[in-house]
């Protein structure tokens, strides 16, 4: 009866407050995910004799929707921590780099086209979101790092039949100034604002089609972002100036399903200035395929190749994947493409992956990748093995009931002396196996009041 009682005052509460009309529709969620790690070696080899690191992060949301005639609106507020972080009867939310708590996604959609309008939508999407296209590859949500990813943007959606068109644009402000728009792009906080690390872009603009195949998917994106200019004072200190340099990217993204069989393949070329004010000239090529062996079991091969390096005359052949989800591709110890660098060399990744699912509650995957450098590695003078090693992958997941869910993880690395060499990782006395173990428990219901 309580629990009754208690639902039933929500609701009486959501209409008192909304009062939605016969066709709105109020979503209240939540979300608790912890998850604790042992890392030895995980983003980079420790160094030999250095004690493995042990920790429980937590993830907690609260999100809410509200959908209404010709509209809809979504909130998320997140609170990212480790436990421990603040003492029992100190919460230091003064400072900066160790509060948690942030408005992950704060957005309205609005439905410029009537509804009666058949088979054709235009709607306009404003506000802080998550932007996700194809496999997350260039553009995603981030979801494995606990904090995540949101863009502070504009993007008009179109769709009608099998064709998508989006066009996007975002342009960042550090305050509402009286006169100019220099923006500093030093992200706040502990957490680093692109895949890579580096600065936030001071603004983006995309251009995404798409067209549903048979069993599948061909996008084209064209996506150009600015970084603001800057130089250095007398300590070394960037100082922020008048002007931005532009990266542009654009390609093609390909899966479609042939019975069994599942291809996927995807091409990008980067060229204009990176944040540094340098030349670029860089690329992505992808392509995998994924068999089911059984009802059960599916195993598939896969290659990527990312250029790297910088030219005799300062041009940088370091291809960047943007604002995608790295971990999901290039290894899970995250070596490669997230906040903890490898030199820009780009990378070659030869991989095998396996999935076995045992009804709808358990999965188990395993991959294996092959890691090379895709310009050379020189140290001292001396030219050395391009390999960066070996990475196996072990994931298991188990979902309790729709809400409730486990997931557990090992992960080992085989590391060379290339990997580890000053033009990489730049790890001294590096040990040659690493692992990372974790376990995590997800939490998520949800509620629908209409």
């Amino acid at each position: 009866m309580k629990c009754l009682f208690s639902a039933g005052s929500l609701y009486l509460l959501c209409m008192l407050f909304f009062r939605p009309s016969a066709h709105a529709q109020f979503t209240l969620g939540a979300q608790l995910r912890t998850r604790t790690e042992f890392r030895d070696g995980q983003g980079a080899p420790l160094p030999k004799g250095a004690s493995p690191a042990f920790f429980t992060s937590q993830r907690s949301r609260l999100f809410a929707g509200f959908s209404g005639y010709r509209f809809k609106l979504g909130l998320t507020v997140q609170d990212v921590r480790v436990w421990g972080q603040d003492v029992s009867t100190l919460n230091r939310v003064t400072a900066q780099d160790y509060n948690g708590l942030l408005l992950h996604e704060a957005w309205a959609e609005i439905m410029l086209l009537d509804t009666v309008v058949k088979n054709k939508s235009l709607n306009l999407k404003i506000g802080r979101q998550e932007i996700v296209y194809d496999d997350s590859r260039l553009l995603g949500n981030l979801d494995w790092l606990q904090q995540g990813r949101r863009h502070d943007a504009a993007v008009l959606k179109y769709e009608t039949g099998p064709y998508t068109l989006h066009l996007g644009a975002a342009f960042n402000q550090n305050r509402e100034n009286a006169a100019g728009t220099i923006y500093n792009p030093t992200p706040p906080g502990n957490y680093t604002a692109t895949t890579n690390g580096g600065a936030m872009y001071k603004s983006l603009e995309y251009l995404y089609g798409s067209r549903k195949l048979s069993a599948g998917t061909i996008s084209f994106l064209f996506l150009a972002d600015q970084f603001s200019k800057f130089h250095p004072d007398s300590t070394g200190v960037k100082i922020w100036e008048n002007g931005v340099h532009t990266r542009m990217t654009t390609g093609l993204y390909f899966i479609n399903s042939f019975d069994k069989l599942t291809l996927t393949a995807a091409g990008y070329y980067q060229f204009g200035k990176n944040a540094n004010a340098q030349e670029l000239n860089a690329g992505l090529l992808s392509a995998a395929f994924q068999y089911q062996l059984c009802k059960s079991f599916s195993a598939g091969l896969g290659a990527d190749y990312t250029t790297g390096g910088t030219s005799t005359t300062g041009k940088s052949h370091a291809f960047d994947p943007l604002y995608g989800t790295p971990h999901k591709f290039w290894g899970y110890m995250d070596y490669f493409y997230v906040a903890n660098g490898f030199g820009n060399r780009g990378l070659q990744d030869y991989y095998l992956k396996t999935k076995y699912k045992a009804g709808t509650k358990f999965q188990l995957t395993g991959d294996v990748h092959e890691f090379f450098s895709a310009s050379e590695v020189v140290e001292n003078g001396v030219s050395l093995s391009r390999k960066f090693g070996t990475e196996a992958d072990l994931v298991a997941t188990y979902s309790l009931t729709k809400v409730i869910s486990f997931e557990a993880g090992y992960s080992h690395f085989w590391n060379t002396t290339s990997l580890t060499s000053a033009a990489v990782k730049n790890v001294s006395n590096a040990q040659s196996n690493s692992n990372w173990a974790y376990v995590m428990v997800a939490i998520r219901p949800e509620m629908i009041f209409k």
